[in-house]
């Protein structure tokens, strides 16, 4: 059976408050029957104090001091909190007794006679709190003085201390728990507001939040919370539509081409110089669909959340494989201009940080003077550790490098030159940073050149 929230809050505080209360009412029992029992205790050791001194016994004979102390009201009636005395000689056998005592007799222990402690017993039909001590003759013990008070009126005050407490703890518990589970339902009623609020914003509302009210507290940090991810669900959402956009109108593009180009070539018959231009314009429609789609893989592959493996790298050795490769590859002339003379290893993914450079270097080729060369630059500045691509193309504009690590974002300078691409490399880049704990930032002038540097902490 599913139980709510405000009944599990309220039973939860209800169970901790029944420990501390019954762990109370422990204590405050345990403290009154101390202060009874010490107090009953008092007054017979006083009773014993005052007694040993005056009572003797001499060859089996009893003595007193006093006489009269036998007579005292105390020890002669049934009053409220009477004191009841017996003498016993060494075996136990009664001598003499209080008058209050009538035909009952004090418990005699013999192992109890010199430990000055007091306990509980009972005579006849009352519970008594005795008391005994060693009565001496010439240094051996001739008897036994036996002090007892009642215990009734004491025992009375404790059981009806109990039962009150017994009765209170239920009462009290019950309150208790209709009192939470009232608060806790009212303590929710913000959380209730923000469910059903929440339930109401759906993909064609993103745009709604929930509206913060009350002070900076929980239920204010779940709402901001709750705020920050809308946003990044709507920011998401706007992107994915239009990365299905862009990617629709990047296939869509060469596809139409490849159609127009093949419609063209069976309206009539072709010499071979024709055919061979159609078909190579269709070879190039489908290179760059092909050359679309890879980059949509890599770039899902990226954003599909698989670890990347890293391991150890010798940063100037890649470099320098890297820049020696690239130039036979592509015969433009590329620069490695290294800062440090000493190897530098870091933890990284060389595929990765290969697929990283090849977008970077192919961006500069493609946009760059061929006359000027490109260049790699590796450094380190303190525990940093850079790695610079620069060229010295047509540059970027302010407004176009807000965004060119957005997915199919092609500035207007680039889409003039009517230069190939999808603009998916520098998003790669950026995705595939972010997973090796990259910085990149762009240094960029129009008509000037560009320089996307790659930062490490080591």
């Amino acid at each position: 059976m599913s139980i709510s929230y405000k009944e599990r809050i309220a039973r939860r505080l209800t169970a901790t408050t029944a420990m501390i209360i019954l762990v109370v009412f422990a204590i405050i029992y345990g403290v009154v029957r101390l202060t009874v029992v010490t107090n009953i205790d008092r007054d017979l050791q006083l009773e014993t104090d005052e007694h040993k001194s005056q009572i003797f016994l001499v060859n089996g004979e009893i003595r007193f001091i006093h006489k009269g102390e036998w007579q005292e009201e105390e020890h002669s009636q049934l009053q409220l909190n009477p004191i009841f005395i017996e003498i016993v000689d060494a075996e136990g056998n009664s001598m003499d007794r209080s008058p209050n005592l009538l035909n009952n007799h004090l418990s005699f222990f013999p192992d109890r006679a010199g430990s000055g402690e007091a306990w509980t017993v009972q005579a006849g039909s009352r519970e008594l709190r005795q008391m005994q001590i060693p009565l001496y003759n010439q240094g051996m013990i001739e008897g036994y003085l036996l002090v007892a008070k009642s215990f009734e009126d004491a025992r009375e005050t404790l059981t009806n201390l109990r039962n009150v407490l017994l009765v209170l703890y239920p009462v009290i518990l019950i309150s208790l728990f209709l009192i939470m589970r009232n608060q806790a339902d009212q303590s929710i009623q913000p959380i209730r507001q923000i469910i059903q609020k929440t339930n109401l914003i759906t993909q064609s509302n993103l745009n709604e939040r929930i509206p913060l009210s009350g002070p900076n507290d929980e239920i204010e940090q779940l709402t901001r919370s709750i705020n920050d991810l809308l946003n990044r669900l709507e920011q998401a959402l706007k992107r994915e539509k239009q990365f299905t956009s862009d990617a629709s109108h990047e296939l869509r593009t060469p596809l139409s081409v490849l159609r127009g180009t093949l419609e063209v070539m069976i309206r009539k018959p072709r010499t071979q110089e024709e055919y061979q231009q159609k078909i190579q314009l269709a070879l190039q429609s489908i290179d760059r669909m092909t050359a679309t789609i890879e980059q949509l893989l890599v770039l899902a592959r990226v954003e599909s959340g698989q670890s990347i493996i890293l391991e150890e790298l010798d940063l100037l050795a890649f470099c320098e494989d890297y820049v020696f490769q690239k130039k036979l590859n592509t015969d433009r002339e590329i620069n490695f201009l290294p800062q440090v003379g000493h190897p530098i290893f870091l933890k990284t993914n060389e595929k990765s940080l290969q697929i990283i450079l090849d977008n970077l270097v192919d961006n500069s080729i493609k946009y760059a003077d061929e006359s000027k060369p490109i260049e790699v630059i590796l450094g380190k500045d303190g525990k940093e550790v850079f790695l610079e691509v620069e060229d010295r193309g047509p540059g970027i504009s302010m407004e176009d490098q807000k965004r060119i690590f957005d997915p199919f974002y092609r500035g207007d300078s680039v889409l003039g030159s009517r230069k190939p691409g999808a603009g998916l490399g520098l998003a790669i880049v950026k995705k595939l940073c972010d997973e090796l704990n990259i910085q990149i930032s762009v240094e960029s002038e129009e008509d000037k050149g560009s320089k996307f540097r790659l930062l490490w902490n080591t």
